[in-house]
């Protein structure tokens, strides 16, 4: 993050005073004021954005909000065992679950919500042996799963060329944007947009003052809810949390055929059919690994041609129809897939929240529920704290 001399504001606009202030007004931030006022309405809280609400990952995901992790779950269970990994997928559960109670409510149609579940596909025989294996696991634990054979696939997606899949049967989908612009107005707090914050330091009087171009925030605490850019504002997240670009694409609409969701090729390529009949489809970054990485959200040509070639050759509908949209995004990836909550080891009144590996819409509200648990003295799960990493 950088301030232009010309662009400074900040003696301008002098200090404000805050109880609480808040950096990153995406879902994560957004989130981290809805439990901080849930926990103590009395809070006075700045939120502060570089952008605008949902710039960032926030607003340019597919509006995928999924159960579980970034890997299959007998892989979960392979690297945290089948205890922890069963409490990691709960986890997501609840985060559905208490989107649905705090926010969507009875406003599913205006964020065109959607609770019906995702598919993963697999394009060739051994994953689909792999999917059904997790498909088993997952049954004889309680998480309802059903296994489709190629021609369910077609019938249900409209998806060619798989030889099967799995579906998630409590997986949903919304409106990201409309999502965030629904949490806007059950939060109290003052909003900073277009305020780009630079640093900060400790005063003689304990509190933090929050530097940035639209003048100082002083508090009593920080959080940072910033997900890639962490390491822009501390080094400590520089081997923790690392920026990565996903692309996707939209297509010009055909009528609707899909009735959900879908991953394929073990999670890394992804698309839905929009309400309005459009296809969104998104991933192939690990065709160019090296170069999908850092804070620019542009995209490429690669990655942009396997997205529409698979579009070809998996989903004929849309063979003849117009690109509408392209765009990229940085996602925040933590080194061990799980997101992390705490304090700075340095500074115990500056709070973080993110590394959501992709999947900050189906993880953030209740991972920064868990932050404000921490920040109040009640526990916090062992693989979701950041002194995992210590």
């Amino acid at each position: 993050m950088s301030t232009s001399y010309w662009l400074d504001r900040s003696e301008k606009n002098g200090k404000k005073t805050y109880d609480v202030v808040v950096v990153g007004a995406g879902i994560s931030g957004l989130s981290t004021v809805y439990w901080l006022n849930q926990e103590d309405p009395s809070l006075k809280i700045a939120l502060v954005e570089k952008h605008r609400i949902g710039f960032g990952a926030s607003g340019r995901n597919a509006g995928f909000i999924t159960c579980g992790s970034v890997e299959h779950f007998n892989r979960l269970i392979g690297k945290h065992g089948k205890d922890e990994a069963i409490e990691i997928w709960k986890f997501a559960e609840t985060n559905l679950q208490l989107l649905k109670d705090h926010i969507i409510q009875d406003q599913g149609d205006k964020i065109e919500f959607k609770h019906r579940g995702c598919y993963s596909l697999a394009a060739q025989e051994s994953e689909f042996t792999e999917l059904k294996n997790v498909a088993k696991i997952m049954t004889d634990i309680g998480i309802p799963t059903e296994t489709y054979d190629s021609d369910r696939i077609l019938k249900c997606v409209g998806a060619k060329k798989f030889v099967g899949g799995i579906k998630y049967m409590d997986d949903a989908e919304t409106n990201p944007v409309e999502l965030l612009n629904l949490m806007r107005t059950k939060i109290k707090c003052d909003l900073y947009e277009s305020t780009e914050a630079h640093g900060f330091e400790q005063t003689g009087e304990g509190t933090r003052v929050l530097k940035t171009d639209n003048g100082d925030f002083e508090a009593s605490m920080l959080v940072f809810s910033l997900n890639a850019y962490s390491a822009t504002m501390h080094p400590f997240f520089a081997d923790k949390i690392y920026p990565t670009r996903a692309q996707i694409l939209m297509m010009e609409p055909v009528p609707a055929f899909m009735d959900g969701p879908c991953y394929a090729n073990f999670y890394l390529d992804y698309f839905r059919q929009m309400p309005n009949g459009s296809l969104l489809i998104g991933g192939f970054r690990q065709i160019a690994k090296e170069t999908e990485v850092g804070y620019s959200d542009h995209t490429t040509d690669q990655i942009q041609n396997a997205l529409h070639d698979f579009v070809v050759h998996h989903l004929p509908q849309y063979k003849d129809k117009k690109v509408s949209h392209r765009w990229g995004g940085v996602m925040g990836f933590s080194r061990d897939g799980q997101p992390m909550v705490g304090s700075l080891p340095d500074d115990n009144q500056v709070f973080f929240n993110g590394g959501y590996t992709g999947h900050g819409i189906g993880l953030a509200f209740h991972t920064a529920k868990s932050m404000v648990d921490g920040i109040f003295g009640r526990n916090v799960p062992r693989w979701l704290s950041a002194r995992r990493f210590s």
